[in-house]
C-alpha cells in the first residue's frame, strides 16, 4: 500500500512532493524522502524538488508549532499521541535556549515534540520558521546528495 501511495504522489510531481512533505512535517509520520527519491529517479528537477520538499515540510512543522501555541495539551495527547509529559520535559530544556532548536525539527520522533514545545512556550514564530527552514533544507539537500551519489 505504501508503494502505491508513493507512486501516486510521484505521478503528481512537485505537488505530490509538497503534500507528502507537509504531511511528514506535521504530526503524521511518513517518509517524504521516498517520494523525493522517486521524483529524482523519474528525472524531476532537483532544485524544484528541494524547494517543494522544504516548503511543504516547513509548513507542516509550523502546523505543529501553532498546535502547541494553542496550548490544548489534552487534544495533542488524544489525537496526535504527543504526551504532555514530553512537552513539559522539553519545555524545561528549551525555555532559555530559544527558537534555534527549531533547526532540529527534522529529527524523527522528537522533531514534532520540539516544535510543539516551542509553540507552547510562545517562541518567536518568525525565528522558529527561519531555523526550521535551515534545518529541513539541509536534511533534504543531504538526502538528495546521498541519493545522487548512490544512484549515480
Amino acid at each position: 500500500m505504501v508503494e502505491t501511495l508513493v507512486n501516486f504522489l510521484v505521478d503528481y510531481g512537485y505537488w505530490g512532493m509538497f503534500l507528502m512533505a507537509f504531511l511528514a512535517g506535521s504530526i503524521i509520520p511518513f517518509s517524504s524522502e521516498a517520494v523525493l527519491s522517486g521524483l529524482l529517479v523519474a528525472g524531476a528537477n532537483p532544485l524544484q524538488c528541494l524547494i517543494a520538499a522544504t516548503l511543504g515540510n516547513v509548513l507542516g512543522g509550523m502546523t505543529c508549532y501553532w498546535l502547541g501555541r494553542m496550548g490544548k495539551m489534552d487534544l495533542l495527547e488524544r489525537r496526535f499521541n504527543i504526551k504532555q509529559e514530553k512537552v513539559m520535559l522539553w519545555s524545561e530544556k528549551l525555555r532559555h535556549k530559544g527558537s534555534i532548536f527549531a533547526f532540529f525539527a527534522f529529527v524523527p520522533i522528537i522533531g514534532s515534540v520540539i516544535v510543539v514545545t516551542l509553540g507552547y512556550l510562545r517562541s518567536n514564530p518568525w525565528l522558529v520558521c527561519l531555523f526550521m527552514i535551515m534545518g529541513k533544507f539541509c536534511r533534504y539537500f543531504i538526502w538528495m546528495t546521498a541519493h545522487n551519489y548512490i544512484v549515480g
